[in-house]
């Protein structure tokens, strides 16, 4: 009862920035910021002014560690395998080649900025996957810092916000069709509030089609977590027998570090493919995983200063730019070679 006691407060806090971030994305005439980034941001502000005292830390700790993985976990009840035969093969493909220049270019990108890989794979994550929630899916299981959770954020929003600008605009340019340019969209715009608004700023059939590609490419976060919690798993192994630990010592330390969570979120998303979780259930389900998500951002913004940020310079910034751009370019150049467009 005394540890519920002591993270009760920050957990309070969190779910206050988030209730109140929903509500300034609700009233947003378009769903320019999702408000996953509002949480992020608020967050930050306070810690600009207000460093949370010890009565908060405790709580704020467990928001962004514990609430986050179990919202994670909740997450797959919404996603089906469904979706990807539903959308068809085009998508897919699409999605290969993006995936493979986010992580791919970012790794290059990334060394030759002198970024952290776990900052550079987060912001390539976000870049290829869907924004805030690839980055929060991904956080805990590679061991992020908060600073890098909030940088990788920030710099995909920006682009972001770039793209609902830019891409009716060249969509229309280049007078792609519906489809062509939803499938454009749903691939190489990050959060799913940028593609609604960037979508459906083209045509309601663009917009609707958008949506759902997006859905699709969510998929991808089975895979990418679970090919970094190996990652991670390997890395922990390699520091392990730089100190010459036994065998059995080393197979408890996997053990201790093997991101669990994974396992019931991996669990929920094959009971909703095979239809075993009636469709409300899944929808409530996917709404609490998103309120609780925002609730973890907002106490990852809460242990964030800007003045951390700044000792990173621009080189996150950098990144994101960059691999976004590429998977703009990549995505309809594919698109051209398969002839959609």
């Amino acid at each position: 009862m005394k540890k519920t006691y002591s993270v009760l407060p920050g957990f309070a806090l969190a779910l206050v920035i988030a209730f109140i971030s929903k509500l300034i994305e609700d009233l947003l005439p378009v769903p320019l910021i999702g408000a996953s980034v509002i949480a992020l941001f608020i967050g930050m502000f306070i810690n600009h002014y207000y460093q949370p005292s010890d009565y908060l830390k405790e709580g704020l700790k467990f928001t962004s560690k514990k609430i986050l993985k179990f919202a994670i976990i909740l997450l797959g009840a919404s996603l089906s395998i469904g979706t990807v035969l539903h959308i068809g093969r085009m998508s897919l493909v699409i999605m290969v080649f993006t995936l493979l220049t986010c992580f791919g270019g970012g790794y290059i990108v990334g060394n030759l900025l002198g970024l952290n890989w776990k900052m550079s794979n987060l912001i390539s994550a976000g870049t290829g996957i869907c924004g805030g929630s690839a980055i929060a899916a991904i956080a805990p299981v590679i061991d992020a810092e908060d600073t890098d959770i909030a940088y990788s954020m920030s710099a995909t929003f920006l682009f972001d916000m770039v793209m609902i600008v830019l891409f009716p605009i060249f969509g229309k340019w280049l007078g792609m069709s519906d489809i062509a340019y939803g499938l454009w969209a749903g691939t190489a715009v990050n959060d799913t509030s940028s593609v609604v608004a960037a979508g459906y700023a083209f045509s309601e059939a663009a917009g609707d089609f958008a949506t759902m590609v997006k859905l699709t490419r969510t998929l991808s976060i089975i895979p990418v977590v679970i090919i970094f919690a190996i990652i991670n798993i390997r890395l922990k192994q390699k520091e392990n027998k730089n100190i010459h630990l036994e065998e059995e010592q080393t197979k408890s330390y996997v053990l201790t570090i093997f991101p669990w969570f994974i396992l019931g979120f991996i669990a929920l998303a094959i009971i909703n493919s095979l239809g075993f979780i009636p469709l409300q259930v899944s929808e409530f389900l996917k709404e609490l995983s998103k309120f609780l998500m925002i609730a973890a951002l907002g106490a990852i913004g809460l242990n964030t200063s800007f003045r951390q940020m700044k000792k990173s310079g621009h080189a996150p910034m950098v990144h994101g730019f960059i691999i976004s751009l590429l998977v703009v370019i990549v995505a309809i150049a594919v698109e051209y070679a398969m002839g959609i467009v």
